[in-house]
């Protein structure tokens, strides 16, 4: 009789517990800077390694294997291809070149690139738009740090919120 109650009580509490997992956080950083001695823009973008491959094997139907040890030639192609897609910046109103520069693996899990626009004068707007994996996941959210002119400002970018303007 005593099991008739265990069980489901046991059951219970497995899902109950279990309700509480662990959840996935969906985060991108990245940083721009102005150097104004330089006349460029400099980006750094720090994304995960999987929710990255996953995002480009969902819009592209093709698998990835961007920094991992499988990573080829081509895998680095639709990278550049898949960022310049999703980031963008505007000088005063005009789109602007960017220039992928190069990428490492940090932690294991984290791809970070290096990407730069040149010949920048100084700017009274820039425009950023930031879709990366935006489109993958709806709770992807992509902090994206700001500095030019000895100022710093910090824009989040979300599903609802993918473009802002900034003046200076």
């Amino acid at each position: 009789m005593k099991k008739i109650f265990i069980y489901p009580l046991i059951g219970i509490l497995f899902l109950s517990l279990s309700s509480f997992a662990f959840h996935k956080f969906y985060v991108g950083v990245f940083q721009v800077d102005y150097a104004a001695d330089k006349k460029m823009i400099q980006i750094t973008s720090r994304i995960f390694v999987d929710d990255l491959n996953n995002a480009m094997e969902k819009k592209y139907h093709k698998k990835t294997f961007v920094g991992t040890e499988k990573e080829t030639p081509a895998d680095v192609e639709l990278l550049k291809k898949y960022l310049a897609e999703n980031f963008s910046i505007k000088i005063n109103g005009q789109s602007k070149p960017i220039t992928f520069l190069s990428k490492e693996v940090e932690s294991g899990d984290v791809l970070i690139c290096y990407s730069r626009i040149k010949d920048i004068e100084k700017f009274k707007t820039i425009e950023i738009s930031n879709t990366i994996l935006v489109d993958w996941s709806s709770e992807q959210q992509n902090i994206t740090h700001i500095s030019a002119f000895g100022t710093k400002r910090s824009v989040l970018f979300t599903e609802s919120s993918r473009k802002e303007l900034l003046k200076y």
